[in-house]
């Protein structure tokens, strides 16, 4: 199934602890979106990145289809949309490694998770997409 002519904004944003590195919290969410160009912006106790290119939205598609875990992904989505957007919790040292590992609650990743907020004016289409088992 090749991506429609969807718009999407993705964020991702994590808290930083005192004992962690800004800029490794940063590179841990651009690892998400791999080549997607996004901008990012970190401070002490934050980091968040922004990105409305198409390719992020499909690097989270192939990750959801990759680790077997697109239902539960759609599970999630539904509950959290609202309006024209939804979320998603992903564990923090998955993300580092690139990967989008899904948590059901903030104690499952241990330094907190990244949180994926996902807005479009067809959120609904959107997460269909993104949890299609066809193609």
């Amino acid at each position: 199934m090749s991506q429609p002519e969807l718009k999407a904004k993705l964020a991702l944003e994590a808290t930083v602890s005192p004992s962690e590195d800004p800029e490794k919290v940063s590179r841990a969410m651009k690892s998400v979106v791999g080549e997607a160009l996004c901008d990012i912006t970190t401070d002490p106790h934050s980091a968040r990145l922004v990105t409305e290119d198409p390719t992020a939205l499909a690097r989270i598609r192939d990750q959801l289809r990759d680790r077997h875990v697109r239902s539960a992904a759609r599970k999630q989505m539904l509950l959290k949309s609202s309006g024209r957007s939804t979320s998603l919790m992903l564990n923090r040292q998955a993300a580092a490694a690139g990967v989008v590992a899904l948590c059901g609650s903030p104690e499952e990743s241990p330094l907190g998770p990244v949180y994926l907020t996902i807005e479009s004016e067809k959120i609904d289409a959107v997460i269909d997409w993104l949890t299609a088992y066809a193609g």
